[in-house]
């Protein structure tokens, strides 16, 4: 192949590396054009499934600080690279290869990490989007509701509280001051209930 034409095909894998939130690394020996076009649709909009060469994927992988991958781009390989939802995508890998023997996961990289095929696997057992916020809404709601009971609480309990936080930092050595001002607290309180039952004993 000229150079020429490497490097623009180098320059292709790089930029569907830097486009995808995904890439998965396949071993397609044996598999037929029909089982590759199928696969290559379930994969979702958005995405796209690549014969590639070897060498030259290796050398886009490098440019996009993945030259891990260098281990995995032995054999006859294709790439999944995903646009879309990683979930569902991972999903149809899974549910091909359990129909398909022949395709075999090598790995490849997710939110910019190398995974292993384990963990592409892994990825396909994940709850629909849908599910898991329905179960976050579910678990924020629980927490809402213990925040509203704060909210509703007497002035007089939030100020407890803001004077158990104050005090809960040791004084050392109190100073005159603090101690002046603490009977200051004391006499100002005696006072004051002092002047409620005169006024009590007055009506």
């Amino acid at each position: 192949m000229p150079t020429q034409a490497k490097a623009a095909v180098i320059d292709e894998i790089t930029e569907r590396f830097q486009k995808s939130s995904a890439a998965v690394l396949t071993e397609y020996r044996g598999l037929t054009v029909a089982q590759l076009t199928q696969l290559r649709r379930s994969l979702g909009a958005g995405s796209s499934y690549a014969v590639v060469k070897n060498t030259l994927t290796k050398r886009a992988a490098d440019e996009v600080g993945h030259s891990d991958l260098a281990p995995l781009l032995n054999g006859p390989t294709a790439i999944a690279f995903i646009e879309g939802d990683v979930v569902e995508a991972a999903k149809a890998i899974r549910d091909f290869a359990r129909a398909n023997p022949l395709l075999v996961v090598k790995g490849g990289v997710v939110e910019g990490r190398t995974v292993g095929p384990a963990e592409v696997t892994a990825l396909a057992d994940v709850e629909p989007r849908e599910v898991l916020l329905a179960k976050l809404a579910g678990a924020m709601k629980g927490n809402l509701t213990k925040a509203a009971g704060l909210f509703q609480a007497p002035l007089s309990q939030v100020a407890r509280l803001a004077e158990a936080l104050k005090e809960k930092k040791p004084a050392e050595g109190g100073s005159a001051d603090a101690a002046a001002a603490d009977t200051a607290a004391v006499d100002t309180t005696t006072d004051t209930a002092d002047a409620a039952d005169a006024a009590a004993s007055t009506d």
